[in-house]
């Protein structure tokens, strides 16, 4: 059996993942799908985020250490949970058998104004100190999604989850640092990458994910119109890429005999 290790992005938690882990569930029936939170986010909102990202995969690698989920793992994650596994793939490939980063975002191989469109600081900057859960919220999903009216039911769920497990302005904040700060290793990971990307992404230029498939070589599936949340857009797509991706990687080598 196999371990799926889902990681969300900024101010998210495992509940923003909705519908799309039991459809992972259902492309992988052979896998476990073990959705955690990154420190400061859903069941660790009062623990304080850290400003490294090193520092959040050492938190997630603790956590599934606390959860008795042993290695190696394939990790999903998106956003700064995407950037967050590209650290543990580098610094403990031994545990890492593959990842599948969605619409991330790396320096030093893409200028920060494609990373994070400029157009949204000062909207980000504002999100992170409005105490209104349900116009943040309803903002989060203009900034995400790129078929906002068609996926506006999840409003009522994730402004109760803010409600719930609220995510306090100062570690919202320390996530955005720590995103800015982060600088991924200059070699290809050691693991097997698949990348995924919306076209339609507002928030990180998609050209990003394009810039990462060229250095490092490897797959790269774009979504024609899906926005950053891509596993909201669109779950059963990110689904379908994933098992053909797995499918891809288990075939066996064709070597000429003779």
């Amino acid at each position: 059996m196999t371990t799926w290790v889902l990681l969300r992005g900024l101010t998210r938690e495992c509940r923003h993942w909705g519908e799309f882990p039991a459809m992972l569930g259902q492309a992988l029936p052979d896998a476990r799908i073990v959705p955690v939170d990154l420190p400061g986010n859903g069941r660790l909102n009062r623990l304080t985020s850290p400003m490294r990202v090193e520092a959040f995969a050492d938190a997630v690698r603790d956590e599934l250490a606390r959860q008795r989920v042993a290695p190696p793992y394939h990790v999903l994650a998106m956003s700064l949970g995407a950037m967050v596994a590209v650290a543990w793939a580098a610094a403990h490939p031994d545990e890492v058998d593959g990842t599948v980063l969605i619409n991330t975002s790396l320096r030093p191989f893409s200028p920060m104004f494609r990373r994070l469109r400029p157009a949204n600081y000062p909207l980000l900057l504002r999100l992170a100190c409005d105490r209104d859960a349900d116009r943040r919220e309803r903002t989060i999903l203009q900034l995400t999604s790129g078929r906002p009216a068609a996926v506006e039911p999840v409003l009522a769920s994730w402004a109760a989850i803010r409600h719930e497990r609220p995510v306090s302005g100062v570690n919202a904040l320390r996530q955005l640092v720590a995103a800015a700060r982060y600088r991924a290793p200059p070699a290809t990971p050691p693991v097997p990458v698949l990348l995924l990307a919306g076209r339609r992404d507002q928030l990180v230029s998609p050209s990003c994910s394009r810039d990462l498939a060229r250095r490092w070589h490897c797959a790269l599936a774009e979504h024609p119109d899906a926005g950053h949340d891509l596993p909201l857009d669109d779950p059963g797509w990110v689904a379908r890429q994933i098992r053909a991706w797995v499918d891809v990687r288990s075939q066996p080598l064709d070597v000429a005999s003779g």
